[in-house]
């Protein structure tokens, strides 16, 4: 069988979008929607022009990603992150190669929130760089680590990218697979990037012989609880209507409110979490405030917040519209039909699969490559035997997580060397220790040597 003439539209709008984004410039907003518009007329769908556009804004998951992000703001602009990472300080500092520990957990943490490595790296990352620098870390590595710990945030919750995920599933299997589900589903491939990321930190610890943070400079547990405890519980808030949803759906919450009721309790958990986590932030910020949280306040809060969150969202609805335009023309179903043909087995997709996400990541960022590619992945990794729910649960973790960290792109391993002043050459050799290990992970977890729970 030849190559299909869809594979080929793919190929136009990559090119699309690496002119617009790597060569003239320009958001990645913008090359979406320029993108958007040349395949709606190569496909001859211009009729439909409207319906596409407007589709986006009927979906609850769009929602959901922009709730998050505004969560996300929240948090990283009020004292309750500093409370956390204090906490984490407290809980680590004192371990050989501490400040590293410290980055890995607090930039994991942070950027699951946001979604974004390279951001976190500019946020977080002028603490914990200057720390492990401090404590013996080379730079190149310093810079490093917080890159790869800033890459793994879109693999975990809440991260917006799992939503992008989550709706290619649900637009190849509509209402098969409940969100809860697949929010542990994403955990249990996140635990695995987690320890590979313990393991590789380990051994640079171990090889470049580094040592814990001062201890006249790590905070008293007991200290940190008592003053941050309220910011503590934010996590919790978090996780705990998810975890809750996934244990008693089919049990507590069906008896009590029939199955349509259970389902319609599912859907709206992924919209009042983070609402509800956003306004007990705020609460318990409100004495930090300069004029409190008065309607005023709250306005000149989220006005800084725009630049932040609005290109973001506007790169997942035109994301969201480009996901529309090829379901209709069943793009994904007919390159997964191609796939298919090849009668690939399944360790030749798992590591297949993984080289090619990382190939885009040098020039697209994860978020557009789910919106684009991911239907045609998760098509293409059931075809090999790979359960639905892992087919999109390693979508984030082969595409958001290596983007920020493969050159050219790089965005992550930029922003860290900039801080850590670090040269090209050292900084470049260590992150592709990094790359190197992730992506082993995420072929072993494709091909079933390392299992995943809650599947």
């Amino acid at each position: 069988m030849g190559i299909p003439v869809e594979l080929l539209y793919l190929v136009l709008l990559l090119v699309i979008i690496v002119v617009f984004f790597m060569f003239l410039k320009r958001p990645i907003y913008e090359a979406m929607f320029i993108g958007f518009l040349v395949m709606v007329f190569v496909l001859k769908q211009q009729d439909n022009l409207l319906t596409y556009l407007i589709e986006p804004s009927t979906n609850s998951l769009f929602y959901a990603i922009v709730a998050f992000l505004s969560l996300a703001y929240i948090f990283s602009a009020t004292p309750a992150v500093d409370y956390v990472l204090d906490f984490i300080v407290a809980l680590v500092g004192r371990f050989r190669g501490g400040a590293g520990w410290v980055s890995l957990i607090s930039s994991t943490f942070m950027a699951s929130l946001s979604g974004s490595g390279p951001g976190n790296v500019a946020a977080d990352g002028v603490f914990t760089i200057p720390a492990m620098i401090k404590s013996g870390f080379p730079r190149a590595l310093a810079a490093t680590t917080e890159m790869a710990a800033s890459s793994l945030g879109p693999v975990i919750p809440p991260s917006g990218t799992i939503l992008l995920a989550y709706g290619a599933l649900d637009a190849l299997m509509p209402g098969q697979y409940q969100f809860s589900s697949f929010w542990l589903a994403v955990w249990g491939v996140g635990i695995w990037f987690i320890l590979q990321r313990t393991i590789t930190l380990y051994g640079f610890i171990r090889y470049y012989k580094v040592q814990p943070i001062p201890k006249d400079e790590i905070p008293s547990i007991k200290d940190t609880v008592k003053k941050g405890w309220q910011a503590l519980l934010i996590p919790v808030i978090i996780l705990m209507p998810f975890v809750l949803d996934f244990l008693l759906k089919d049990t507590f919450f069906t008896n009590r409110l029939g199955v349509e009721g259970a389902n319609a309790l599912s859907n709206s958990v992924i919209l009042f979490t983070p609402g509800i986590s956003a306004i007990y932030t705020l609460y318990i910020c409100r004495h930090d405030s300069e004029g409190g949280i008065g309607l005023n306040n709250l306005v000149k809060f989220f006005r800084g917040g725009v630049q932040t969150i609005v290109p973001v969202a506007a790169t997942v609805y035109f994301a969201y519209a480009l996901s529309g335009l090829f379901n209709d023309v069943n793009i994904g179903t007919n390159i997964g039909i191609w796939f298919s043909s090849f009668n690939l087995s399944g360790w030749q997709v798992a590591i297949i699969f993984p080289l090619f996400t990382t190939f885009l990541g040098m020039f697209i960022p994860g978020s557009s490559q789910i919106a684009i590619f991911g239907g045609a992945l998760i098509t293409g990794l059931i075809a090999a035997g790979v359960h639905p729910l892992l087919a999109a649960a390693i979508l984030p973790a082969i595409t958001g997580a290596l983007e920020g960290m493969t050159p050219p792109l790089a965005l992550a391993m930029y922003t860290a060397m900039g801080i850590a002043q670090s040269g090209m050459k050292e900084t470049s050799i260590s992150a592709l220790s990094w790359v190197f290990a992730h992506l082993i992970t995420a072929i072993l977890i494709l091909m079933g040597i390392l299992p995943v729970l809650f599947i």
